[in-house]
């Protein structure tokens, strides 16, 4: 669990910007230091290099535990452990990640059908709604679904990596919640002023 921990507190975001010569993703766009962050305010490439690191800096953790034989509930808190890391790094003053694309990767070694369905849902919900958090929220949701339907051993295991990721993104939540509730408020109607109303009356009066 501590290698896991260490591994995921790794963030590629950083890493790659830091690289890259670009500021800090911390500091630019929402400040998330993950891939969406850096796609929209430094483009594709970085972000993709982000999305692959994410991905698959768990893995080799995870592949240990695997050969190890360890029991599901063991690889599962590998796993978990990953997510932790990326969302409060030691390495970076506890300032992390949404743990969407670790989550993924850490998917694809434990429940791969899972891992890649769930992929497919993001960017086909990424591209259409225009929004990763979106995408992200709705693939959490769906994660738990499919794996009782194809990997049933791993249902426990993978609803702690949805509620993990789900609770990273309640700052998103609770800013839908309040922009739907402004939506919804009627609008409300010019206070009556009876020294307008007077006058308005004058004017129509005097054209008669």
């Amino acid at each position: 669990m501590a290698a896991g921990y260490l591994s995921g507190s790794l963030l590629g975001a950083i890493w790659v910007c830091r690289a890259w010569g670009l500021s800090d993703p911390r500091w630019a766009g929402s400040g998330n230091p993950g891939f969406s962050n850096v796609l929209r305010a430094f483009g594709w490439r970085p972000a993709l290099v982000t999305l692959v690191i994410d991905a698959v800096k768990g893995m080799p953790v995870l592949w240990l535990a695997g050969m190890l034989s360890l029991s599901v509930w063991a690889q599962g808190l590998v796993g978990l452990s990953v997510l932790v890391g990326h969302s409060c790094p030691v390495w970076h003053r506890g300032r992390g990640g949404k743990a969407v694309a670790s989550a993924f990767g850490v998917l694809l070694m434990l429940a791969t059908p899972v891992a890649l369905i769930c992929a497919l849902c993001w960017f086909l919900l990424a591209w259409r709604v225009r929004t990763a958090a979106v995408a992200s929220l709705a693939s959490a949701l769906l994660a738990p679904l499919l794996s009782y339907w194809l990997v049933p051993r791993m249902t426990g295991v993978i609803c702690v990596f949805s509620l993990l990721v789900l609770a990273r993104h309640a700052w998103n939540i609770r800013l839908w919640r309040e922009q739907r509730r402004e939506a919804h408020e009627p609008m409300l109607a010019a206070p009556f002023d009876e020294e307008d109303a007077l006058h308005d009356r004058r004017e129509i009066d005097g054209r008669d």
